[in-house]
């Protein structure tokens, strides 16, 4: 049952609130405060108060009105981190607009289906990606593109598009509307183990849930200052670290994206306190000088403590999350010892059930398959757009959603990730569906069957590889089969989906009903 239509005299955590709430709460609180302080890597910084930031919003907001955009409506955000990119999504929400943020590295066919999946309106971009919102996304009434590419001088040549600039209208006809806590918000497409990505759809409890219970998760405070370079459209820097800072009333920092040797300059330049980051960044920043005047009280990772991580001397929590919980599920305690490589504990907020195949309870150094329970909605995504079948098969009998993770239950109540889904990838922390893949090769001439499989990576954890069978076998292949492939993955694929290596082979092994049996497979590989 909806929320919106739950039972009456239930009052839930954020009754008569949505995100402008927020926004405009911590403007009257801490107008002067630094909110936003936009790093690029080549001009200076520059800081956004609450207050002015506030206001800004509040110009782009009665802009797009002025521009058609209406409630209910979708608009896409197709940015890298920039403060634009905030901006968009902070406009179209007041509206009551629904920002649906993509990820850059997305193919012409992916950004396709994105536009004409959740029928946007409108998008906002850079003059990077004009050309391919324009030739792709026929829908769009306008695109407005920025004056830059995240903070670098755009190449030479008109970008196809109206500029962001002249979106602005006047803060003081920015839109009145009443807050519903359960109306959509926003939406994150993210890749499932069907061909095609799901729509995450989060209405703004969820946003709200999200940077509540976040920040109160990695014991943010008004003096911290946050610094974010991983994606603005992944729940991580969204709902961990943006969101979060809103909550509390403190600074986030946002450069372009991660740059291991421009991390140090700007977390001292700026006193940062807290990050968000991911084993390939540590690694690359092992490579550079540990400078011992950092202000870094805390980072949130994929594991608790991991050791080759030491180096650092700063505490890192463990946490474990999706797109469809908003936060952490599991996570790591600030205050006490974490068993070291574990993702931390259940979550307060949520049940976690381990279980085995057949449902009965995984025991203590058992690995079993991870379910959540929330509300939808609240602390759970509300459902996937245009999806129904999707979201109702993504729950059990008992209500709890079926993550498609393995975890092993440790003492103590600590968990360690186990692994994935046999048919997902973890790319360089994105989350990358096998079949995708498959399915873009399976109808390349020339390919009889085609299996793709993760390869581990000494830095992007895990990289795409896959098997083909051709044909007519091998030794009668097509010579060029194997750039034919690339090339219809490049076209059809984001870079990072796109396979490795190639394997030409015979035959696959196989398990019961004659499916692939990619576990052997992993093993040839070494």
């Amino acid at each position: 049952m909806p929320l919106s239509q739950a039972t009456p005299g239930i009052v839930g955590p954020f009754a008569g609130l949505d995100v402008p709430w927020l926004l405009r709460m911590r403007a009257e609180s801490r107008r002067d405060h630094p909110f936003l302080i936009w790093a690029p890597f080549e001009a200076p910084a520059r800081s956004w108060s609450y207050g002015e930031f506030h206001e800004r919003v509040g110009a782009l907001s009665a802009g797009l009105v002025k521009r058609g955009v209406k409630p209910g409506e979708y608009v896409l955000i197709h940015l890298d981190n920039c403060i634009e990119a905030m901006l968009a999504w902070f406009a179209c929400v007041e509206l009551g607009a629904i920002a649906v943020t993509t990820n850059t590295r997305s193919a012409a066919a992916e950004m396709e289906y994105f536009a004409g999946h959740c029928g946007a309106v409108a998008a906002i971009t850079q003059p990077a990606y004009a050309e391919l919102i324009s030739a792709n996304c026929r829908g769009l009434r306008w695109i407005a593109v920025t004056s830059h590419d995240a903070g670098n001088t755009p190449a030479q040549g008109a970008a196809r598009g109206d500029s962001f600039a002249q979106l602005f209208a006047d803060s003081a006809d920015r839109p009145r509307r009443a807050a519903d806590p359960f109306a959509p918000c926003s939406v994150q497409y993210t890749s499932g183990t069907t061909s095609r990505p799901k729509a995450v759809l989060w209405t703004h409890a969820n946003a709200l849930w999200g940077a509540k219970i976040n920040a109160a998760h990695q014991d943010l405070h008004a003096g911290d200052v946050h610094q974010t370079y991983l994606p603005l459209f992944h729940t991580n820097a969204l709902a961990y670290s943006m969101l979060a800072t809103l909550w509390v009333g403190a600074s986030c920092v946002i450069q372009p994206r991660f740059s291991a040797s421009r991390f140090w300059g700007a977390a001292l330049d700026h006193h940062c306190t807290w990050t968000s980051t991911i084993p390939f960044c540590m690694k690359a920043l092992l490579e550079h000088e540990i400078p011992k005047n950092h202000k870094f009280r805390l980072w949130g990772t994929a594991v608790s403590e991991p050791p080759p991580f030491a180096a650092f001397g700063i505490k890192m929590i463990g946490w474990w999350g999706m797109t469809e919980t908003i936060t952490h599920g599991i996570v790591g305690e600030v205050d006490q010892p974490n068993t070291p490589m574990s993702i931390g504990r259940a979550a307060p907020e949520y049940q976690i059930r381990i279980v085995e195949d057949d449902g009965t309870p995984t025991g203590v150094g058992g690995t079993g398959d991870l379910l959540i329970k929330g509300i939808p909605g609240l602390s759970l995504f509300s459902e996937y757009l245009h999806n129904e079948k999707a979201t109702r098969e993504s729950f059990d009998e008992h209500g709890y959603f079926i993550t498609g993770d393995r975890v092993t239950l440790l003492e103590n109540g600590f968990i360690r990730f186990g692994d994935r889904t046999k048919d997902m990838l973890k790319v360089g922390g994105e989350n990358v569906a096998a079949s995708e893949i498959e399915q873009v090769i399976a109808v390349v001439p020339g390919v009889r069957e085609a299996a793709v499989v993760a390869k581990r990576h000494p830095m992007l954890d895990e990289v795409p590889v896959v098997f083909i069978i051709p044909q007519a076998g091998v030794k009668d292949a097509p010579a060029d089969l194997h750039d034919t492939v690339m090339a219809a993955c490049r076209t059809s694929l984001a870079n990072f989906k796109v396979p490795r290596e190639i394997h030409f082979v015979d035959d696959m092994p196989r398990s019961t009903l004659e499916k692939v049996a990619k576990a052997e497979l992993r093993k040839m590989l070494g």
